[in-house]
């Protein structure tokens, strides 16, 4: 069964005490370390002048054949790490090598945005008017 809809999330903003554990987020990164015996991979994105990582629990979608080095795409809950980090435990862990990854950080800011606009406009259909 798929998590409900999840926002995007950059891989620099998934860490402790950002979003509640259990919550759905979807994220990005290139895969630079997958251990089968643990069920753990380890997805990493440059933003600024640091390196940012994102563990994932791969067990729900195993097995599968990992490409290092490629772009993946993962949507899952977050739950507790070891070392009291935050892992993203995979439902869905998708390749997606050959990305632009800056037009992807474009659409996600886009994205947010709009859904920034569409809550701040007055809903036109319950308006009410005084008679």
């Amino acid at each position: 069964m798929l998590p409900p809809p999840a926002p995007y999330f950059f891989p620099w903003e998934i860490r402790p005490g950002s979003q509640r554990e259990g919550a759905s987020v979807r994220t990005f990164g290139r895969l630079t370390s997958y251990f089968p015996e643990e069920s753990k991979a380890v997805l990493s994105s440059q933003h600024a002048s640091s390196q940012h990582q994102v563990q994932v629990q791969t067990g729900f979608v195993e097995p599968f054949n990992p490409i290092v080095g490629a772009q993946y795409i993962v949507l899952g809950e977050l739950t507790s790490a070891e070392g009291g980090g935050v892992a993203v435990r995979a439902r869905v862990f998708n390749c997606v090598d050959g990305v632009d990854v800056d037009l992807l950080q474009k659409a996600i800011r886009d994205q947010r945005s709009f859904f920034q606009e569409t809550r701040n406009e007055p809903d036109v259909n319950c308006a009410t008017t005084a008679v």
